[in-house]
């Protein structure tokens, strides 16, 4: 894209500065030129009534259909040229994409065609007589940027049908070429863009004006040395029945159009030529901007979606609340919260897709945009994954997945991810760690995800200049068991008496001015109490209204033999990635997933169902795939039954191939199911990417 943007660049200044030097007369409408006419020249002109053109609209900036519904461009400087040079007056028809006969030229009752592509073989072939070139400049290739160009290689060009004289020139200089027909010239530079064809051929200044738009902005261009484009006019002959031309009518008027241009001075064409390409630039159309700017649109789309999930969910567990509780004013401080709680990022997300529509050339602030959205997309993420939890905290479905956990590393790790918030409001954040048995069979998600959200609140709840502690501790063990007591202290304000009675209840918060509206919905707490009883623990607290608060998280758990290090495999002990198969049936999830993948330096492959997803497995080389990334919930074959089916295969990977759940279905019995059809481990989406390298690399 830099090429193109310094070589359209230059080309502007240059044109700029031709337009400077050009005589003011030169586009101001000078007053009739004198020609030497013959007398039956002038004697056509003093009867010449008004003259039908046919004209291509698909050339812009050198032939199209302008605002006011005429010929405009280039071809349209030249015709008033002539006409305050002849006195011949001119009506415009525009002519239907492909090829056009001669028979449609005469019904059509037309006595001029313009922008015809300059060809002498051509001159006196049944019914078309062409003039001298009105026009003269080169021709560009146009291909993909992935493309290695060679004059001898067999590529393919696509070719717009109502471009014969290209046909027969590309036909007869380069017999290697295979030409494909297209209707327009938008169908060819698709072609191209989609692979259908290699290149085209086409006009520099129609080429610049169309490779603007950004869906082409990964084609690139390419000088053609020796092809120039030169464009002339038809004249519409009629002959009769025995194919000799009626009368001279379409002589004299060619002669006439040659001498038009033999006195048009020197300069007069690139002015009319810069003037057009100035005056017809690209425009940017909604389209365009959804396309450039798709991946922000995407994230506005989910993060709508998300909001709409999250309303559904909110709105059953408030029922819930309200009839266990039936409590009216508990019904109406919920709604208060959410209506504040979903108003806030959607305010924003709107905000930015307006700032978006109407910035759209400004890179730099659409980055910034976009780095908003996704955080608010995130944050409302973080909404729905709350509710989640205690939804299926509620039912049962949460199962604590114990295994071996080095708790100073975990502690270490949860340091690193407070660290920036807690420096960026001016606090003081203290680690002290002292265990005797760091290495534990505990639930290291569950426990991270209890010590971020007393941290985070311990974070929001104190004001600039106080200080966060976290100290962890350990009873002495015994018979291979041991408690952990997990300590976060804060100098923020302290609870008051009444929120102390309830703070362990979904939904409850105090509001308070440290805090401003970055609270969430009051569930964090409320699911910390819940996850320490799971592990059969306790949650506890102290706290002192304008003191501070004091949290303390205990757990038991049975002590772990430390890992053993494993040894490196292969040269310098880096083994190579493994090639990924994504079973994916939603095309965007795909792409994305696959995008993901390329630029973390991973090769992956991508089937739309399950059952597409086992022959591509089943077709493979042994070996050929060492990860599998199954969506749960597709046509043809779920995930569920497509893993089994592989496990099943008689081929040595069948049953050594890793194969990961990829799913937004990421309840207990999913995960059990996951396991019982043979998958190695689960993703849940929306997909972490570092979760996700983190699986891929084991």
């Amino acid at each position: 894209m830099l090429h193109r943007t310094i070589t359209g660049a230059l080309a502007f200044i240059m044109a700029a500065l031709l337009l400077l030097s050009a005589a003011p007369a030169a586009l101001a409408a000078p007053g009739q030129t004198e020609l030497d006419l013959t007398e039956d020249e002038q004697t056509y002109l003093d009867s010449a009534g008004t003259l039908r053109v046919g004209y291509v609209q698909d050339r812009t900036p050198v032939s199209f259909t302008g605002a006011d519904g005429t010929l405009a461009g280039i071809s349209r400087y030249i015709f008033d040229h002539i006409q305050r040079a002849t006195g011949l007056t001119f009506e415009y028809v525009p002519l239907p994409s492909g090829p056009v006969t001669y028979d449609y030229l005469m019904e059509q009752q037309l006595d001029l065609v313009t922008s015809v592509e300059y060809n002498k073989a051509n001159q006196g072939a049944r019914g078309i007589l062409i003039s001298e070139p009105y026009f003269t400049g080169r021709k560009v290739i146009v291909a993909r940027e992935d493309l290695t160009y060679s004059y001898e290689a067999n590529l393919s060009v696509a070719v717009s049908s109502g471009s014969q004289t290209l046909r027969q020139v590309l036909a007869a200089t380069y017999p290697n070429f295979t030409l494909e027909d297209y209707d327009t010239i938008t169908d060819c530079f698709d072609a191209v863009r989609t692979g259908d064809a290699d290149l085209m051929i086409l006009n520099q200044y129609v080429v610049e004006y169309w490779l603007t738009k950004p869906i082409y902005e990964h084609l690139k261009v390419i000088p053609v040395m020796g092809l120039d484009d030169q464009l002339s006019f038809s004249a519409v002959v009629p002959f009769d029945a025995n194919g000799e031309p009626v009368g001279e009518d379409g002589y004299t008027l060619i002669s006439i159009l040659n001498k038009a241009i033999a006195a048009m001075p020197e300069d007069l064409e690139g002015s009319y030529t810069i003037q057009a390409v100035i005056d017809n630039r690209y425009t940017y159309t909604m389209a365009d901007i959804l396309y450039r700017y798709r991946y922000a649109f995407t994230v506005l789309a989910v993060s709508l979606v998300l909001i709409a999930g999250l309303l559904l969910l909110l709105y059953r567990q408030h029922i819930r609340s309200v009839k266990a509780q039936a409590d009216a004013r508990a019904k109406n401080q919920f709604l208060s919260t959410m209506s504040h709680e979903i108003r806030t990022p959607l305010n924003g997300l709107i905000g930015l897709n307006y700032l978006m529509e109407r910035k759209g050339g400004d890179q730099v602030q659409m980055a910034r945009y976009l780095e908003q959205s996704t955080a608010t997309a995130k944050y409302l993420l973080s909404l729905v994954s709350d509710i989640l939890d205690m939804s299926m905290l509620n039912k049962g479905d949460v199962e604590l997945d114990r295994k071996s956990t080095d708790m100073r590393s975990l502690l270490s790790t949860v340091e690193a991810i407070e660290h920036s918030a807690m420096a960026d409001k001016g606090l003081a954040f203290a680690v002290d760690v002292d265990l005797a048995c760091p290495q534990l069979e505990a639930d290291a998600v569950r426990v991270q995800q209890v010590l971020l959200n007393l941290l985070d609140n311990a974070q929001k709840f104190t004001p600039a200049g106080g200080s966060v502690t976290l100290t962890a501790r350990q009873d002495p063990p015994a018979e291979g068991h041991v408690v952990t007591r997990i300590q976060v202290a804060d100098t923020g304000r302290g609870m008051s008496e009444s929120f102390r009675r309830s703070i362990f209840d979904a939904f409850s918060q105090e509001r308070d001015s440290v805090s401003k509206g970055d609270q969430g919905v009051g569930l964090g707490l409320a699911i910390c109490h819940r996850l320490a009883k799971m592990m059969g623990g306790e949650l506890t607290f102290t706290s002192e209204q304008g003191k501070g608060s004091t949290f303390v998280f205990s757990f038991p758990a049975d002590v772990a033999r430390p890992a053993e290090r494993r040894a490196d495999t292969g040269a310098g002990g880096c083994a190579p990635r493994p090639r990924v198969l994504v079973a994916e049936d939603n095309d965007l999830n795909g792409e994305i997933m696959l995008e993901l993948l390329a630029e973390n330096g991973f090769e992956a492959d991508r089937a739309a169902d399950g059952r597409q997803a086992l022959d591509m497995f089943g077709a493979s080389q042994p070996g050929r795939y060492g990860v599998v990334l199954m969506d749960l919930l597709m046509p043809n074959m779920d995930g569920f039954a497509a893993a089994s089916a592989i496990r099943a295969l008689d081929r040595p990977d069948g049953a050594s191939v890793r194969i990961i759940a990829c799913s937004a279905n990421c309840t207990a019995e999913d995960r059990s199911r996951a396991a019982a059809s043979g998958m190695d481990g689960f993703l849940s989406k929306p997909v972490d990417v570092d979760e996700l390298l983190a699986a891929l690399e084991k």
